[in-house]
């Protein structure tokens, strides 16, 4: 199978997580013996060993190119935001016209490929790659949209819904992707679900494709911070707003308390953005038990779910969680357990199944320190037991299952 893959970034440092996995998965494509050629919209020009990748510059010589900058300079200039209003009446920024026009026009030269299936993978809450395919009709019966997220925002499960501007060109947009693609693709079973209960056409046409181990990684030899034979746990991911983390936090510290021969071979790792709870991280900004770090390379973090004792994957308080965070994979290769921190309606829970020991709704303090001990106590009597064990969740995130779903698609 020829498969071209229009993914809006292929950058793997930078600040989106949908950067990595969207790498993770074109390479693991390419491990399963498809045929790959790859657009990218990144902001410089990168290339993945073995792969044709082909990078699409902004087309600065547009009306809306012109228009985008106007707009940018005149609110600087002014104070007066004016965006939001053009959203309401457009859907979307000028940017995004100028950018899914350029995108749109490189998917049709480079066509000449003649690829038996076209990915379209994108980056936040933009969706740059499906918009442009949304302008190529005679192509969109060899289309499938990978949806990684809920969209629009205000379909997002409390506590991240949200109305955002033109939130209703938003909703006939993703209507359109869903009623005009050949197929559809989540990471997540609870997500398809979800979308299919806003969008009907999703349930005849969805696979379910999880995002990828990483298999290129190669880990780091030294961090600095970090200190090895210790009963080490990691969160490593954004602390968006409404993954509170003062639960994991106090839950954390009366472990130590209640364990004080803890305190000389114990840490926790918070690694990644955190400007959302900085009045109450820098409470422990100087606790010795407590590393707290804005932003490492993803090399390192990786290399960090491969050495900590404990991973934690910290979800919103909430009574679903749909998402199926970036990272799960690389913890689940990494063989170490996961404390699942969410909803008991949970996609990272409802992969390790029902009974498994180390999940906790994420403001359950008491919950979260018991179980902090329980894995504490195992490691103290003997740290090479602390496995997380679970080949069926590694096959599932590499190209075996990969390549049964795209060689099954009818």
């Amino acid at each position: 199978m020829k498969i071209l893959v229009i993914s809006e970034s292929i950058n793997v440092n930078d600040s989106s997580s949908a950067s990595k996995v969207n790498v993770a998965l074109i390479s693991n494509l390419k491990k399963a013996g498809f045929n790959l050629k790859v657009l990218h919209y990144s902001h410089k020009k990168i290339d993945l060993e073995g792969i044709e990748c082909v990078w699409i510059k902004e087309n600065r010589m547009s009306m809306l190119f012109f228009l985008s900058r106007f707009v940018r300079l005149f609110q600087r200039h002014s104070k007066i935001l004016i965006n939001h209003r053009l959203e309401n009446i457009f859907g979307f920024s000028f940017t995004h016209s100028n950018d899914t026009n350029q995108i749109a026009k490189i998917i049709k030269k480079e066509c000449s490929y003649n690829p038996d299936l076209i990915l379209t993978l994108s980056k936040g809450g933009s969706f740059r790659p499906h918009r442009a395919m949304l302008k190529l009709p005679k192509l969109q019966r060899k289309w499938m949209a990978y949806i990684h997220d809920p969209y629009p925002f205000h379909m997002y499960p409390r506590p991240f819904n949200w109305v955002e501007y033109g939130y209703r060109h938003k909703e006939k947009f993703m209507r359109e992707i869903t009623e005009k693609s050949k197929f559809l693709a989540f990471p997540s079973l609870l997500l398809k679900q979800w979308m299919e209960s806003y969008f009907p056409a999703v349930e005849h046409k969805s696979e379910v494709i999880p995002h990828q181990i990483n298999a290129s990684f190669q880990p780091e030899s030294v961090i600095d911070f970090f200190k090895e034979n210790e009963f080490s746990l990691l969160h490593a991911g954004n602390l968006l707003k409404q993954r509170n983390p003062e639960f994991l936090l106090k839950a954390y510290l009366n472990f130590l308390k209640n364990n004080p021969e803890a305190i000389e071979n114990s840490m926790l790792y918070l690694i990644g953005n955190n400007d959302s709870h900085k009045k109450l991280l820098k409470q422990y900004k100087n606790h010795p038990n407590i590393c707290i770090k804005n932003y490492i390379e993803y090399n390192l973090v990786q290399t960090l779910e491969n050495n900590v004792a404990v991973n934690i994957i910290l979800e919103a308080v909430s009574e679903i969680s749909p998402f199926l965070p970036g990272k799960f994979p690389n913890c689940v290769v990494a063989n170490k357990p996961i404390l699942i921190l969410g909803p008991y309606y949970s996609e990272v829970k409802r992969l390790l199944g029902n009974n498994y020991p180390y999940w906790s709704e994420a403001n359950d303090e008491k919950s979260i320190e018991c179980i902090i001990t329980s894995l504490y106590l195992t490691w103290k009597n003997n740290p090479s037991s602390l496995k997380l064990n679970r080949k069926d969740l590694v096959d599932y995130s590499t190209e075996l299952y990969l390549k049964n779903v795209m060689e099954n698609l009818k």
